[in-house]
């Protein structure tokens, strides 16, 4: 006899398509809450970057016999200070020859139009309309090299001090919240522990070698492009410390742009220029990063290269900048289960 029997698992299928077609037509509804969510956690989640990227610093006074609350406040004092010193002195600087490098453009363009009998005459007048935007809205936001306090929104403002409050408190605990993962893994799981431990080595060097260079970088175009005499080397030292949040593309733009400022000045500053990019490019390369970051952190170029890709395309600016990070994060975790199973596969052999 047939007996009818319940198929179990063709319900639990039907419940969950229905499921998922009910989220999918209240979709709104579930993006507005995670919307909501996100502003919410997101400061907690800058802060907490923020605090995990600057402890390494606190834990190399401390294991110096500095006190632990003087080492969060030379730290904090130190970042604090950066930023004073950013907006109160180079900010000025900066916004000026940032106007001077987009009239340098404009006119690179009209020299090209008028020697070669090329029309850049649309990409001139959009390229003057951006820019004369971005100027007028740096404006706003800048007078005499202080940020205006008044044309600036309060909810800005208190997130701002949100962020700081909480980094503060997340650097105060961090060897309590370390410690209190650290536990919890071990009981869970060696193997989880032993991971995460990789991974958080991995980012401890990459954040460490990653601030060193953003200052090695700053100061050395900066002074070079000074020596040399050209008019942008302050914003061209700030493009390239900046420039290394985006893993080879950041350092190919600032270099067109100290190509192209050089070149509507003088031929001689733009052959002096190409070979300033030149030699510290490569010194940069095969000299510095690799005394900084060491042996340690080393990811394939086409690797780089197709990160970048990709985060842009999925995550724009944001997928651009943690795309080195997450690389490294990826690669260390195949390497950590690649060795797991090694081991495993050793073990096995033995017994």
């Amino acid at each position: 006899m047939i007996k009818n029997k319940l198929d179990f698992k063709l319900v639990n299928t039907a419940i969950l398509i229905f499921i998922v077609y009910l989220i999918y037509q209240t979709k709104d509804f579930w993006l507005g809450i995670l919307g909501i969510v996100g502003k919410i956690v997101f400061p907690f989640f800058i802060a907490f970057v923020i605090a995990y990227a600057l402890y390494p610093f606190v834990k190399r006074l401390t294991d110096r016999k500095i006190p632990k609350t003087l080492a969060i406040f030379m730290v904090v004092f130190v970042i604090f200070a950066i930023l004073v010193l950013l907006v109160s002195l180079i900010t000025p600087l900066l916004i000026g020859q940032t106007r001077s490098l987009f009239d340098g453009i404009v006119t690179f363009l009209k020299e090209l139009s008028l020697n070669y009998n090329i029309n850049f005459k649309d990409v001139q007048d959009t390229l003057s309309l951006s820019f004369n935007n971005i100027l007028e809205k740096l404006g706003t936001y800048i007078s005499n090299g202080a940020i205006s306090v008044i044309s600036v929104s309060l909810d800005y403002i208190s997130k701002i001090f949100i962020v700081f409050a909480l980094f503060i408190y997340f650097l105060v605990d961090m060897d309590k919240i370390r410690e209190f993962l650290k536990d919890y893994l071990h009981i869970r799981s060696e193997k989880m522990f032993n991971y995460v431990k990789a991974l958080d080595d991995e980012m401890e060097r990459y954040l460490s070698g990653f601030m060193k260079i953003v200052l090695i970088s700053f100061f050395e175009y900066t002074i070079i492009y000074t020596i040399i005499g050209h008019p942008n080397a302050v914003l061209l030292g700030g493009l390239a410390s900046f420039g290394n949040l985006i893993p080879y593309f950041g350092g190919i733009i600032t270099n067109i742009i100290a190509a192209v400022t050089a070149f509507v000045i003088s031929p001689q500053l733009f052959v002096k220029t190409c070979v300033v990019f030149m030699i510290f490019s490569s010194i940069d390369g095969y000299v510095i990063n690799p005394l900084v970051y060491g042996k340690t952190n080393k990811v394939h170029p086409l690797i780089v290269i197709s990160s970048v890709f990709i985060g842009g395309i999925l995550f724009g600016i944001i997928g651009i900048i943690i795309s080195l990070p997450l690389s490294i994060l990826i690669i260390a975790s195949i390497k950590f289960f690649k060795n797991d199973l090694i081991n495993m596969k050793e073990k096995r052999l033995k017994k």
